[in-house]
């Protein structure tokens, strides 16, 4: 998982207030995950009038066939129709409840192989940028990862950082190993070694999707913290399923892929969240 994006909470550019409750640490505001919420809506709308048209145009030569072969074709897209409805019921309960109903794993691998895709499309149609789908994609996801709420033990606990949290001037090769980072302060991964030091954790630096899957290969963790950029932590959560991948974007300040930050304080309440106390 690589690099940038510039709107996450605690954003110097675009700073909003954290929500009291579990999700101040998905630092999404309601109009991302609105953004998923209606282009489900519409989508299903569409699916709807697709079975009615896929019922509707053979009617006439079905009929001529037999007479009973109208009311079966009804009554199979009806049942598809039925379960399709009642998966987007439950993920939406899911995500205004934030709790986890049935079948919630199930539901988060719908969403990130079969539901991503499509919406991108259907958001094309309503001229809504891919960038502004994978925020609310992952604003969706990190709901549905909270909703399962996992505890682990630290060593079942990786997180995966992008090379470009490395200050640019720096010398030292952290790609292997983040502990040979010389904590010199000038970016965040002094702080992110001092937080793999007192929690116990594996902390991981990736230059690329295929070494970031190498890692995870490796490490087998239960439970990914990711840092990166909207199209990185998009793809980074369809490679990695089923493991739950908790997504945190990273600032961009002098541009993408170069000298990027991100809120220590947000990935140290990740942390907190999944840990076993």
């Amino acid at each position: 998982m690589k690099n940038s994006t510039r709107t996450v909470e605690g954003s110097q550019t675009a700073q909003e207030p954290l929500q009291p409750d579990a999700m101040d640490l998905g630092t999404f505001t309601r109009p991302r995950k609105r953004v998923f919420i209606f282009l489900l809506l519409v989508t299903s709308l569409v699916l709807l009038a697709v079975a009615f048209l896929l019922w509707w145009v053979p009617y006439v030569g079905l009929s001529t066939i037999h007479k009973a072969l109208p009311v079966v074709l009804a009554v199979l897209l009806g049942c598809v129709v039925l379960v399709s409805l009642g998966a987007v019921l439950t993920l939406l309960f899911t995500i205004i409840r934030g709790k986890n109903l049935f079948f919630n794993r199930r539901i988060r691998g719908v969403v990130i192989r079969v539901l991503f895709p499509l919406l991108v499309g259907v958001g094309r149609c309503f001229g809504i940028r891919k960038s502004e789908i994978r925020r609310s994609f992952v604003a969706i996801n990190n709901q549905l990862v909270m909703a399962e709420a996992q505890k682990v033990s630290p060593e079942q606990i990786l997180i995966l950082l992008p090379h470009c949290l490395q200050n640019h001037e720096c010398a030292v090769r952290i790609t292997g190993n983040v502990q040979n980072c010389k904590l010199c302060g000038k970016c965040k991964i002094k702080n992110l070694a001092t937080l793999s030091e007192k929690y116990h954790v594996h902390v991981a630096v990736a230059t690329g999707g295929t070494l970031a899957r190498k890692i995870v290969v490796e490490k087998r963790p239960r439970i990914i913290i990711a840092v990166a950029c909207e199209r990185d932590l998009t793809s980074g959560i369809q490679d990695a399923y089923p493991i739950p991948v908790f997504g945190i974007f990273n600032h961009r300040p002098h541009g993408p892929c170069f000298d990027t930050d991100v809120n220590i304080d947000l990935v140290e309440k990740g942390l907190k969240t999944f840990l076993l106390n």
